[in-house]
């Protein structure tokens, strides 16, 4: 509604200013006035011109008084083009952002799953230790019923042979044969009554089995509040500090440098975190020994980086493990990365197209040997005028193009990939 309205004053003010100048050029016409000199035609020639001009004037004049976006567009639209290129900047680094937190969520989904599994499958071993400890008891109850039965049989077969001792002269052989059976009873109630031992100590060590279970799943929950709620400071694999270490050095030297970096992740750690986060490194010992022994029987540079173990929350020591690369010479200055063709249909293209080029790039110097971050998988440093130069050059043409990427410098396995982008048109190419 708004821009009819304007519309119709555009057209209601020049619709008037031409009437009047038409009735001004009839009069001037008519009575054969003369301007400046002029010959009476050359007069209404002028006058028709002046109208125009005129109705032109106002017509931008009551647009712009009427209007804010006329006035934006008229005299704003420099200040709107750099608002419009500061928010595509926010916007791209928010997507990034994005994404990273998408990988975030898958990887906690899968430890949580991972956890979950193991709870499954620690609930069904309780289960299986409740039932066989109450099959146990059980049978402790029939033994004891059992050893009840056999000490009333014993008692009654004393109180005979008591009765009996009146009689001994008399029945003298079957107080004997009485004596050997009471003598096997008390051997069986010997028997079972070390049986009865062992089966009550078997139960006390499933009890505490069952009690260490009880435990382990309290611990297994108590993880899994920790992977929910924790503030995890570290992720598996992230890289908490990486140099390139001579292999032709002695062992103590090498082990000078391991534990240099160590101190150097214990830095970066307390200017991440502050003093609230435990800063000391533990390495395993083991470990540590064979990567001194693998760096000193190498003949070349070795790339060496201090990752941490697995997910580490707040609180917790900070566990790494060490990994070594030879550091070979991947790139030399100016050689060919990676070429690819692409047909840009409108300047929506621009960004999908760099971010798949950037994304092939990526995947060929892994391939040939650029070591990526274990998080992110990136190989490569790019600044942010060359990126957005480069976005831009593509927003302007339409058609085939050719990207190609060199290496600025030499660059060894340790990186970072650092190019230069070449643009070449579809009509250069022909050329």
């Amino acid at each position: 509604m708004y821009g009819l309205y304007l519309i119709a004053v555009m057209i209601i003010t020049g619709g008037a200013i031409a009437f009047i100048g038409d009735r001004i050029g009839t009069k001037v016409g008519k009575k054969r006035l003369s301007i400046f000199g002029l010959r009476p035609r050359h007069t209404s020639i002028i006058v028709t011109i002046v109208t125009g001009i005129l109705i032109t004037a106002i017509s931008i004049g009551t647009l712009a008084i009427i209007s804010k976006d006329v006035r934006t567009a008229l005299f704003g639209m420099e200040e709107l083009n750099a608002t419009m290129y500061s928010t595509k900047i926010a916007l791209a680094e928010t997507i990034n952002e994005l994404t990273q937190a998408e990988q975030e969520i898958h990887r906690a989904d899968a430890e949580l799953k991972k956890a979950k599994q193991e709870i499954a499958a620690l609930k069904a071993e309780h289960e299986e230790l409740t039932a066989e400890s109450e099959r146990l008891k059980a049978g402790n109850e029939r033994l004891e019923i059992e050893k009840s039965e056999l000490t009333a049989q014993n008692e009654n077969l004393s109180s005979t042979n008591a009765s009996l001792e009146n009689d001994n002269k008399s029945l003298a052989s079957t107080n004997a044969n009485l004596e050997t059976d009471n003598k096997k009873l008390s051997e069986f109630n010997v028997t079972l009554t070390a049986d009865n031992e062992k089966l009550s100590a078997d139960n006390e060590k499933l009890v505490q089995n069952n009690s260490e279970l009880e435990e382990h799943a309290k611990n297994l929950r108590e993880g899994l509040i920790a992977i929910r709620e924790g503030d995890i400071i570290f992720r598996a694999g992230e890289i908490l500090s990486s140099g390139v270490i001579n292999g032709a050095r002695s062992v103590e030297e090498i082990t000078e440098e391991i534990n240099k970096l160590a101190d150097a992740a214990s830095k970066n750690i307390a200017e991440r975190f502050g003093t609230d986060v435990d800063t000391s490194v533990w390495i395993y010992q083991p470990e540590m020994q064979r990567v001194i022994d693998t760096i000193h029987e190498s003949k070349q540079d070795m790339i060496l980086r201090i990752i941490a173990a697995g997910n580490l929350i707040r609180g917790e020591p900070i566990r790494t493990s060490l990994t070594v690369y030879p550091n070979n010479l991947v790139y030399s200055k100016d050689e060919f990365v990676f070429s690819q063709e692409y047909e840009i249909k409108s300047s929506d293209d621009a960004e999908k197209i760099v971010g798949e080029f950037l994304n092939e790039i990526n995947h060929a110097a892994v391939a040939k040997g650029i070591l990526p971050d274990p998080i992110t998988g990136s190989v490569g440093v790019m600044e942010g005028s060359q990126l957005y130069g480069l976005i831009e050059s593509i927003e302007e043409v339409r058609g085939k193009i050719l990207l190609t990427a060199y290496s600025r410098e030499n660059t060894k396995s340790i990186g970072p990939l650092r190019l230069n982008i070449k643009l070449q048109r579809e009509i250069d190419r022909r050329t």
